[in-house]
């Protein structure tokens, strides 16, 4: 698979509670050198001690909103993957404290093309992308009309449309 051999020296932290999603990301990651962590404190570690390409933090379970913040902090771009927390509440929180992208579990097979925009694009947000091709699972998720409802994803996104006009 082309996308693979594009992210296949990537060092990658994945935390989950659930072992099965640990196994279902490092199978897909199958090139990659794959780190797992099924606690906080366990991934508290690895974020602190390694160095990593990319992190995918789950939110529910291990306390995936501090993990965020800690990642963030240690300059790793971050994925914020869930399924339970899947909210508009879960995703501004994520923009808000500096996640670079936002995926449903059940996406699960498109975290590759995701990886490989996010390092291809220097570790920045996918933004624009992540909401062009996840606008009708989201549409589905948090209704129709989910970004008109909430002031703050109205300006996020107007703000995503300034930049990409600027960068043109």
């Amino acid at each position: 698979m082309p996308e693979e051999s594009t992210i296949g020296d990537l060092a990658i932290l994945v935390v989950d509670d659930e072992p099965d999603i640990l196994e279902t990301v490092e199978d897909l990651l199958d090139t990659c050198l794959v780190h797992k962590a099924s606690t906080y404190e366990e991934a508290l570690q690895y974020v602190l001690s390694y160095t990593y390409d990319v992190v995918i933090l789950d939110i529910m379970g291990v306390k995936g909103f501090e993990l965020l913040k800690e990642s963030v902090n240690r300059g790793f771009p971050t994925i914020m993957f869930t399924a339970n927390a899947l909210s508009t509440e879960s995703l501004k929180k994520s923009i808000q404290l500096g996640a670079v992208s936002f995926l449903p579990k059940e996406k699960a097979a498109e975290l590759p093309t995701f990886i490989k925009d996010i390092v291809s694009g220097g570790g920045k947000p996918v933004w624009r992308k992540l909401f062009r091709k996840l606008e009708e699972s989201f549409n589905v998720s948090f209704g129709p009309d989910w970004k008109e409802k909430d002031r703050f994803f109205r300006e996020f996104e107007e703000s995503l449309e300034k930049d990409k006009v600027e960068s043109d």
